[in-house]
């Protein structure tokens, strides 16, 4: 075997060293990917953690830059060159200082601590004690955040006043006078038979004297903070160019959630040309069904009709579950390659079903010791279709996010920050692809379910246009609102808390259907180029075996397959 080059042993060492400051900077994070060194702590977040982690990011992108590439293997290259691109973008986002907003109604550390006890072991005595001293720490850490938020309301960081309001109500849940009614008393209800009773009586006393004592006054704090300072500093207009360098962080988040150089003008009119060919698919749908009446009547009648929903959550989640059963025998079809990790399906907790969206993805923790998840929003039902379960249940789970992050965390040898990396067009683009491919084997039979697909890439279509169109064009949030509501069949709930996330969240919407956009254009090359001989699970096997990249080096990677390199 030939001697490992100077550039590459420098490579796997910068690896190794930026893998390790991530894992210690953001213990969180640590336990998700399956390393529970530090399964006891929570980060930091004083500004000057984060002046502090700036600078040691540019003393890893100094040292990426001084590798010599050319001496690198064509695997070592790619790796370098992610690297390089998710660093530089993260110094780049940190440089904005985003971090001064870290709380909306859509999400943040408040909603996403709140999901601890879904994750974290509790095999052994040490883990729960481990879980109490997070739980312990919480209270200075929601201070850490308020702190945080006050610089940013003195500098000009304060968010638009549309994402928070419902914050309040959200966080009220957490605010018990009894511990055994916290969310995070659930894993002191049923323990491992290997914890004796003695033992489960002391960490029951302590985790309970950590919820009253730090998760209820830490939530307490924040509700307080936000009733009382900021919702009344809040913005009235939801535009990202309103901030600070608001243009150019816009512009950074294009290219960020995109990874392309797109303008957002540009992408704005994307967006309204796929805008026009979906309605005209939907328009046939309606034709094809007889309904005799306007678009806006058949969408009327869609969220007025009976039969598009039921009337308890468990019906919700049994059809569901039809659903993934019936597309998981499908999937050899269309894969060389499965993953073995599971993933199951839950209710979205109801401290925060109100506020988000209609299902979402959580991914399984890097040790493979925790399944998948799969959330479906039981609240509301009449804004739950289930013309819609087909596009959403494959965008969410297979072939959609779990087939695709659950085959990344399974490649062999692949560097850590990428087994455990995201980068949003790859991933968001490849899941909206993958509603697509029900067509292929055999879903969408029901027209009225053909016109759920249709309406869902219409949403992530409309995305282009009212994300840029409030960001940088000068929409309001109800013109966003009136052209999703006039070209979707989403609820107006769904439809505001969509257009409130797109403003709590500037650029992320965009990757969606951009990303799409990139696969189904190398997907028509392949076709092109093979022929009879284009091999579809080959194609996907290609499009997945390097896990999440920015579309460039997509686009490169499926070209030397097509050359046969």
């Amino acid at each position: 075997m030939p001697a490992e080059s100077t550039a590459s042993s420098q490579l796997r060492q910068l690896f190794s060293d930026e893998w390790e400051f991530r894992m210690q900077e953001d213990p969180l994070f640590a336990t998700l990917c399956g390393d529970h060194r530090y399964d006891d702590r929570l980060p930091s977040v004083a500004e000057t953690d984060f002046t502090r982690r700036l600078a040691r990011m540019r003393t890893f992108l100094d040292r990426a830059r001084a590798i010599e590439r050319a001496a690198l293997t064509s695997e070592e290259r790619l790796n370098h060159d992610i690297f390089m691109h998710m660093l530089e973008n993260e110094i780049a986002e940190t440089g904005f200082r985003a971090y001064l907003m870290p709380m909306s109604k859509t999400g943040g550390f408040h909603s996403s601590f709140a999901e601890l006890p879904e994750y974290v072991p509790f095999d052994t005595p040490k883990d729960y004690e481990n879980y109490i001293a997070r739980l312990s720490a919480f209270r200075a850490y929601a201070e850490g955040h308020i702190e945080l938020m006050r610089i940013g309301m003195r500098d000009g960081y304060a968010p638009p006043r549309a994402v928070l309001e419902g914050v309040v109500d959200s966080l009220r849940s957490h605010v018990v006078e009894d511990a055994a009614r916290s969310v995070f008393f659930r894993p002191f209800t049923q323990f491992p038979d290997a914890i004796g009773q003695a033992e489960r009586q002391r960490l029951v006393g302590a985790g309970s004297a950590a919820i009253m004592n730090s998760i209820a006054p830490g939530y307490q704090a924040l509700m307080q903070f936000v009733a009382d300072e900021y919702l009344p500093a809040a913005r009235a207009d939801v535009a990202a160019s309103s901030l600070p360098n608001g243009r150019a962080f816009y512009e950074h988040r294009v290219r960020y959630f995109t990874t392309l150089d797109a303008s957002p003008e540009e992408i704005h009119e994307t967006g309204l040309a796929e805008v026009k060919r979906i309605r005209a698919g939907m328009e046939d749908i309606i034709r094809k069904v007889g309904f005799q009446g306007s678009f806006a009547e058949f969408v009327t009648f869609l969220r007025a009709d009976d039969r598009f929903y039921v009337g308890a959550p468990e019906a919700l989640m049994k059809e569901v579950a039809l659903v993934l059963k019936k597309i998981d025998g499908e999937l050899p079809r269309l894969f060389k390659t499965l993953p073995r990790t599971p993933y199951g399906m839950k209710p979205v907790p109801d401290f925060i079903a109100p506020y988000t969206t209609t299902a979402y993805y959580f991914p399984p923790t890097g040790d493979g010791t925790r399944a998948g998840v799969y959330y479906v929003n039981t609240y509301d039902l009449k804004s739950r279709p289930l013309y819609e379960i087909e596009a959403l249940s494959l965008h969410e789970a297979v072939p959609g996010h779990h087939l695709q992050i659950a085959l990344q965390q399974e490649i062999a040898d692949m560097p850590n920050f990428r087994r455990f990396g995201w980068i949003t067009a790859f991933g968001e683009g490849w899941a909206l692809y993958a509603e697509r491919l029900g067509l292929e084997v055999g879903f969408y039979r029901d027209p009225h379910s053909d016109f759920g697909r249709l309406a869902y890439e219409m949403w992530r279509a409309c995305r282009l246009v009212v994300d840029t169109g409030m960001h940088v064009l000068g929409w309001t949030r109800q013109q966003a609102i009136d052209f999703m509501a006039e070209n979707t069949s989403l609820t107006l709930l769904n439809i505001e808390n969509e257009v409130d996330r797109y403003i709590a969240w500037p650029g992320q919407a965009l990757a969606y259907k951009m990303g799409e956009l990139k696969i189904r254009e190398l997907r028509a090359l392949a076709e092109r180029e093979r022929g009879a001989q284009f091999d579809l699970r080959e194609f996907h096997h290609v499009v997945l075996c390097d896990g999440c990249i920015p579309l460039s080096m997509l686009e490169a990677q499926v070209r030397s397959w097509l050359d046969g390199r």
